[in-house]
Parts: C-alpha cells; sequence; structure tokens
C-alpha cells in the first residue's frame, strides 16, 4: 500500500462523501463505522466498518481511498444485496489478494468476479453464497460481475500503482464528473473544463445563463445541463 495522500489525507466527511456518491448518509456511516443492532431477546448483532476512515481534521474523515470503496459497495447495494451477505465474501477477497483495502484496488475488477464465483460454489445454498452470486454471471465462459456492478466500477480510474485515483460520478448523470484527489482537493470537478462543480451552480443561482456558464468555464453544454437538472432535481 503506498504511503501516498489518497490513503493518509482526510478530505470529504461522512455526509459530503455520501452526497457524492449518491447514497444515504446513514448507509454511509454504517460503512464506515460499523453498526450495532438489538432486538429484545435476541443477542446483539454488529457489523465491523468496511470503509476508511482517518481521525478528523476540521470535520474531514474520509481519505481517497475510503470514497473509493464506498463506490465499490454503492455497486453491491445497486444491485440489491444487502451487505451483510457479502461481507464474508468481501473478507475472503481481501485475504485471497491478500490486499487491506481490496475495494478501491484494481485486482477487484480483475479477479473479484472469479474470486466470488469460486465462494458462491462452495458455500452451497446459504444466504452469503446467494449473495456472491447475485453479483456475478458467466458470460463466454467466463465469470463477471453483473450489469449493475460492472457499471460502477468501470467509472474508476487506476494508477499505474493498483490502486484508485480517479472516480466518475454516476449521479450527474450523462455529465463527466470526477473526484480527483490530485485536483481541488478532491472536490467533484467537471472533467472537461475542471472547474469544481459547485463553482457553475453558484454562478448559475447568481443569474449566469448557460451560454454565459459555457463561455466562462469551458465546460461542455450538454454536462453542464445534466449536472443542473441533477441540481434542480435534488434541490
Amino acid at each position: 500500500m503506498p504511503a501516498d495522500d489518497r490513503f493518509r489525507v482526510p478530505l470529504y466527511s461522512v455526509t459530503e462523501a455520501a452526497r457524492y456518491l449518491d447514497v444515504p448518509v446513514s448507509t454511509f456511516r454504517t460503512w464506515a463505522h460499523g453498526y450495532l443492532h438489538r432486538t429484545e431477546g435476541r443477542r446483539p448483532v454488529t457489523g465491523d466498518a468496511i470503509v476508511t476512515t482517518l481521525p478528523r481534521d476540521a470535520g474531514m474523515s474520509v481519505p481517497f481511498v475510503g470514497l473509493a470503496e464506498a463506490h465499490a459497495l454503492a455497486a453491491i447495494r445497486g444491485a440489491g444485496v444487502p451487505l451483510q451477505r457479502i461481507r464474508p465474501a468481501l473478507d475472503l477477497l481481501q485475504r485471497e489478494l491478500g490486499i487491506e483495502h481490496v475495494l478501491a484496488s484494481r485486482s477487484l475488477y480483475t479477479d473479484g468476479a472469479e474470486l466470488l464465483y469460486d465462494f458462491a460454489e462452495r458455500e452451497g445454498d446459504t444466504p452469503e453464497a446467494r449473495g456472491a452470486r447475485d453479483l456475478v454471471v458467466v458470460r463466454h465462459g467466463q465469470r463477471v460481475f453483473n450489469d449493475v456492478v460492472d457499471s460502477y466500477l468501470r467509472r474508476v480510474d487506476f494508477a499505474e500503482d493498483g490502486w484508485a485515483q480517479r472516480i466518475h460520478l454516476r449521479k450527474y448523470g450523462t455529465a463527466d464528473v470526477v473526484v480527483d484527489p490530485r485536483r481541488s482537493y478532491g472536490i467533484p470537478i467537471f472533467a472537461r473544463g475542471a472547474v469544481r462543480v459547485e463553482t457553475v451552480i453558484a454562478a448559475f443561482k447568481a443569474g449566469t445563463d448557460i451560454d454565459g456558464l459555457v463561455a466562462e468555464y469551458g465546460v461542455p453544454r450538454d454536462d453542464l445541463l445534466s449536472v443542473l437538472r441533477v441540481h434542480t432535481a435534488a434541490a
């Protein structure tokens, strides 16, 4: 694991990270801090944290590697698989691949589907095996992630060291909006134009029209319109 800023610098609060990935804050908090469920008459049910966090710094606790891990978890959630059913398989991936942050590693995308399939075959008809099986399909004799998971995982760019270095966010529809810890401190920016999304939205709210935004920031019109539609719908 490289000792670089992707791992050691907190960039996001839990609330910000959840918003960027378009998942509920309560869900992200469970991923980041684990959970304890108490039901009267039953033993408590616990789950460990699965997303990397760091000691808080000015309210920030999630490094870029944690956001990348959560992006992979959002893929699992998008496939309709409860996290508690997939946790044993994720533990297996970490052990088999020998990687601590496997959800942020290229190895998840190159070897993960095969390992999950083998896990499901070994476990038989257990909830955990069914959860793993829901994430993997067989195409042309190869074990690959299903379309929902694949659509998430293809949005991650990796550095030469094999670790995630850029995420193309899904929440903005067809607009290419990225988070990259080397640019704008990991705040979402337009891939073309390299301006922060929040800057463009603020200018739009202040009265700048579409043509003016395109001219001033160099953002493609279609990307701009897609982001503004998402912003308007969420407002």
